[in-house]
């Protein structure tokens, strides 16, 4: 038996102040897209802002239905977007953060694992990470270099690009 240990690197901040300019308009534009959730049931809203190669800035937020399977995450919502109207474009990162009137969010709240395997997807699509910011308005901030690090056993199966 072997006995492997896995373990992610990522950057700590206080707030959005301490980030680089185009990080902290990326979060500000997260913050933007929270305005178009629809979740009136959860009462939880998400919004992700994702930054192209080309500069431009790609909103989303979670978008509920009574059916709750039939919903999406506000990272799928925006990546689908991207991969429908920018089929070409690279994804260079990415900034999420999450609102509720019910109670206090105290810490960043982070991807779930369907959302981290469609991360995944795109960034194997486009040979190379996306950097990742989940932030909790007025309050810490966590940046991972890379999607891969947080999944690091998502679905891989090169026979089926063939």
């Amino acid at each position: 038996m072997n006995l492997t240990k896995l373990s992610i690197s990522f950057e700590e901040y206080t707030g959005i102040e301490e980030l680089s300019n185009p990080d902290k308009i990326l979060c500000e534009q997260a913050e933007k897209a929270l305005a178009s959730s629809y979740s009136p049931y959860s009462k939880f809203r998400v919004g992700t802002a994702v930054r192209l190669a080309s500069g431009e800035i790609v909103l989303g937020s979670n978008q509920e239905n009574l059916a709750y399977p039939s919903g999406l995450c506000a990272e799928r919502v925006a990546l689908f977007s991207i991969g429908a109207n920018y089929p070409d474009a690279v994804i260079e990162s990415m900034a999420i953060t999450a609102k509720t009137d019910n109670f206090e969010i105290l810490n960043p709240v982070t991807s779930c694992g369907g959302c981290l395997q469609v991360m995944v997807e795109f960034e194997r699509k486009q040979q190379k990470p996306i950097e990742v910011i989940f932030y909790c308005l007025n309050g810490a901030v966590l940046k991972v270099p890379g999607v891969t690090s947080l999944l690091p056993f998502a679905f891989v199966e090169e026979r089926l690009e063939r």
